[in-house]
């Protein structure tokens, strides 16, 4: 059997392992080394990886990832001063120290005992990353080879032994192959080559004044008691020691048993962080080809951090770096065939891996029952504190408001010693002191020159806050005595309920009917409680669709930003001070299954009934909520919420009253991309959106990729602006022949499609009935394209609308096109405004639009004027300038602009009328006004500026 050692960095949980694969695998004989058997299991043991883990890759070995965290030496005098604060910036009083140097002697220390060393840390320090490196060099020989073997125990596990056990059987038990093994038997002096590791020794209580004294290895003790009596050097004295623990249980080993005290103090410069960011973000899996795009990340993520504000800080601690890296992994490289991911259910697993099954303190003497969840109490505490500051918009809080909330209605002296022991080890894990040049909270420095305090990573202020509410824990007096009541009622109904079904069958029921009024509490406390319910789903609504917050990015967007920080020009800032729109993201996430049950394993527990109700409540609010129009970065907030929530009935039910999404400008990047396609695909195969707009999102070949699903779902598709290639072109015609595709509007302006790209296009439109508006604005399609476009028009029988202007086509193509456009059965408008046409040839192109035969005439946009009159079609062709001028190239549409000045000039000179005189005037103040916003926009442009 294999020990619960924890196997990845700062995790506090392992899947359970079985041993009995790999003895099948090693085939071992009869006659094998026990010590070559315990170093491959071991090295089997540790290397297995959690799939938080996998998800950088899968295919790397663990060793790549490690990077070694900053260990100091402490004197005994010095670690006293270390229990507060982990952020301390004093320069190191001794030099840095691997874990082979603990184990170096010293002419102070007693030849023939072995060495008790004490490694501890704050949470999220890096300590199981430690140890469990530390065992894998181990087993491969590089690292501690005086010691032949390497013994490790979780102290968790040595803690739930109810029976008392002998030193050899609690190895046996652990470790069956090392039964009676001679270095453990306690003759001579073998055992100097024996390691023992005790992880987490903060788990058990020793008890060094009453514990009895033993030197057999045979005689059975309680566990505490064989700790205890090889530390005090009574049992197997030249066997060495490694104990790693918290801050809060250092005095719980006599200093006159320890040899050494060793600190990890995480990743001490920006270095250290940047070599483990390239660890994790630069794995390929199955190759060793370099990945541009994460090297980018890299750089900029340095960057940010070399201008030590608050993400330098947070990644002081291994833990946050490796949040980083897996918000980043999530943000960045998400792909259709990852396993499904959510920006909650990586915070979740991230506490999961920190606090699983952690007890704020397991003294002897209490039950299991009356263990505190160490995640729950974070909840009560710093998650009623995260509240407040959501609620009134503050992410920095002073000392006395710490101490308000945290331990402001401790009263008995048991609280007051597990809040000192909340406070040592988990506090600083949370929050750390305001950094100098952060604007946002230097406002909050007071005149005494107060502490003021900020969660390290601010979307963890969002989550606690949200898991505060979730839980329920906002509850108000009257609900708290209601829930008394109904618990009180109902266990004295069930005794009562008993005894009125044995008088019933003496006397008439009437007589026991004023009994039912027992019922009227739990019925009380269940319409308040459907009350909270109700009013967490209006929470979550309201929050999520605040008017302030309608101008700042989508939620992904802030997350990276705050990860990555700002490159070029600083964006307005609209709303005072930092937006808090992760939370309702939070609470939506918090209601999916997965992450419920990693919160019950952390001591959270929500019940499924309060999610159906949430639920239920949730989705009549967001209905009413999508009757208003939104901004796009509301709209992708909306489909991150219903991503996050992992609820597809809830998310079709919702989707139902939307007809149309607008994205535009909106950066869209593989994840964005994945989660409109996974929430679309919860519709059933008939929903159909009535226009999806997806302009200017810098969309390209890979990302229109993995927006397939959702596209088959689209009626009126705009895909403009974006860099969509002539590889795009293939995709769309696959999607156009798609028989469960309903695309009747194509809008593909201002993508280099080429002529080659259009072929690919063209080549769907024989097997395409739904097709009717068509836009191939600024394509570069050339004279070539229209030709091809010319041929293949009238296999399209169901196309209305046309529009190929700014493409550079001359004169002949132009009128071959219109020519076939007169003959299409269908078609009645085709754009060639921005073309290189000549004044004969935009003549011919209105004489050619009539077809005198069938009596029909298409109506040709080449020009606003037609000869000497304005064209009926002036106002659409302007329009289309107007909206995308600020996207194409500013002097040929310039000069496009001054051709229709010269038009508009020699027009109304032929004129006699006043009143058309006066049309041509305004007409040309249109013109005009579309080239002097071209100006500024070029203008803005060349300084460097955006709008």
């Amino acid at each position: 059997k294999a020990t619960n050692l924890k196997l990845v960095p700062n995790a506090k949980y392992c899947a359970p392992w079985s041993w009995h694969r790999e003895e099948r695998a090693f085939c071992f004989c009869v006659h094998a080394d026990p010590l070559e058997i315990h170093k491959k299991r071991l090295f089997l043991w540790f290397s297995h990886l959690p799939k938080e883990e996998k998800q950088f890759g899968g295919s790397f070995r663990p060793e790549t990832m490690h990077v070694d965290p900053l260990i100091l030496e402490r004197r005994d005098e010095e670690r006293s001063g270390l229990l507060h604060s982990p952020f301390q910036t004093n320069g190191p009083s001794s030099p840095p120290m691997t874990v082979e140097q603990l184990f170096h002697r010293t002419d102070s220390w007693t030849p023939d005992l072995g060495l008790n060393v004490l490694l501890y840390g704050a949470v999220g320090s890096g300590k199981d990353t430690v140890v469990r490196k530390l065992v894998l060099d181990w087993c491969c020989g590089t690292a501690l080879t005086q010691f032949k073997l390497l013994l490790p125990f979780s102290c968790k596990d040595l803690s739930q032994l109810s029976k008392a056990a002998s030193l050899r059987d609690i190895v046996a038990r652990k470790f069956l192959h090392l039964r009676n093994h001679p270095l453990l038997s306690g003759n001579a002096d073998q055992a100097k080559e024996v390691l023992f590791l005790f992880n987490g020794m903060e788990k058990m209580h020793l008890d060094f004044g009453s514990t009895e004294l033993c030197s057999d290895p045979g005689e059975a003790l309680p566990a505490a008691g064989v700790v205890v009596n090889l530390l005090r050097k009574y049992l197997l004295p030249e066997a060495s020691i490694l104990v790693t623990t918290r801050l809060s249980a250092l005095d719980r080993i006599p200093s006159k048993y320890v040899s050494r005290y060793a600190q990890i103090c995480g990743f001490s410069d920006p270095d250290h962080q940047r070599a483990y960011f390239s660890s994790r973000l630069l794995q390929r899996a199955g190759t060793d080809a370099p990945n541009p795009e994460a090297e980018i990340l890299v750089e900029q993520l340095y960057l940010n951090i070399q201008n030590k504000g608050r993400l330098a800080t947070a990644c002081f601690l291994p833990s946050y770096c490796w949040l980083t890296c897996a918000t980043l992994h999530f943000l960045r490289f998400t792909s259709a065939q990852a396993p499904v991911c959510t920006l909650t259910g990586i915070y979740t697993s991230f506490l999961m891996l920190n606090f699983g099954g952690e007890v704020l303190d397991s003294k002897t003497g209490i039950s299991q029952d009356h263990y505190v969840s160490l995640m729950l109490y974070v909840v009560r505490t710093l998650g009623k504190l995260a509240f407040d500051g959501v609620t009134n918009k503050r992410r920095s809080f002073s000392e006395k408001e710490l101490e308000q909330w945290i331990g402001g209605k401790t009263k008995t002296d048991e609280e007051l010693r597990l809040l000192a022991i909340f406070q040592t080890d988990v506090l600083n894990f949370f929050l750390e002191p305001c950094v100098e040049n952060d604007k946002h909270l230097s406002h909050g420095l007071g005149e005494d020159d107060e502490r003021w305090y900020v969660f390290a990573v601010p979307a963890m202020q969002e989550y606690l806050a949200a898991l505060y509410v979730v839980l329920g824990e906002n509850k108000s007096a009257l609900e708290l005595l209601s829930k008394e009541f109904s618990t009180a009622i109902g266990q004295a109904s069930d005794d009562v309920n008993a005894l009125f079904n044995i008088l019933s069958k003496f006397i008439p029921l009437r007589i026991f009917a004023v009994f039912n009024l027992l019922k009227l509490f739990p019925k009380f406390f269940e319409k308040i409680s459907r009350h909270n319910q109700g009013r967490i789903a209006t929470t979550m609504t309201t929050a999520m669709f605040r008017e302030e917050d309608s101008n700042n990015d989508d939620v992904l967007e802030q997350v990276e930003q705050s990860l990555l920080g700002f490159h070029g020009p600083a964006p307005q800032t609209y709303s005072k001070g930092r937006p808090f729109e992760l939370y309702p993201i939070f609470m939506g996430g918090l209601l999916h299954y997965g992450n419920r049950v990693l919160l019950q394993q952390l001591g959270c527990n929500i019940q499924s009934s309060t999610v159906a109700q949430i639920t239920r409540t949730l989705r009549k609010y967001l209905v009413k909520e999508l009757s208003k129009p939104l901004a796009a970065d509301e709209q992708m907030d909306l489909l991150v919420l219903l991503y996050e929530i992992q609820n597809p009935r809830l998310t079709a039910e919702v989707l139902s009253s939307i007809r149309s999404i607008c994205l535009a400008q909106v950066c869209m990047t593989s994840l964005k991309c994945f989660i409109l396609s996974s929430v679309l695909s919860c519709t059933n195969a008939s929903y159909c959106l009535n226009k999806l707009d997806l302009s200017s999102c810098l969309l390209n070949p890979g990302l229109l990729q993995m927006l397939w699903p959702a596209l088959r779902h689209v009626r009126q598709l705009n895909l403009q602006f974006n860099n969509l290639g002539p590889d795009s072109c293939i995709l769309l015609r696959d999607l156009l022949v798609e028989p469960k595709a309903s695309v009747s509007s194509l809008q593909l302006c201002g993508n280099p499609l080429q002529d080659s790209g259009c072929c690919s296009l063209l080549e769907a439109l024989p097997e395409n009935h739904t097709l009717q508006h068509l836009s191939l604005v600024h394509t570069g399609l050339g004279d070539h394209g229209a030709q091809l476009l010319t041929t293949r028009l009238q296999q399209l029988s169901g196309l209305q609308e046309l529009n190929v202007a700014y493409n550079n086509i001359g004169d002949e193509a132009a009128v071959a096109l219109v020519e076939a456009c007169r003959d299409h059965p269908s078609i009645h408008t085709v754009h060639l405004y921005l073309n290189p046409l000549s004044d004969a040839g935009k003549k011919s192109l209105y004489v050619r639009g009539e077809n005198k035969k069938k009596d029909q005439r298409v109506r040709v946009l080449a020009s606003v004027t037609e000869g000497s009159n304005i064209s009926e079609e002036w106002h659409p062709i302007l329009s289309v300038i107007r909206e995308n001028a600020s996207t194409w190239d500013s002097k040929h549409v310039k000069d496009q602009l001054e051709v229709f000045l010269q038009d508009l000039e020699w027009g109304r000179q032929q004129q006699p009328s006043f009143w058309k005189r006066l049309h041509f005037r305004k007409v040309e103040r249109g013109v005009r006004e579309i080239m002097q916003m071209v100006e500024e926009d070029a203008l803005a442009a060349s300084k460097g500026y955006t709008k």
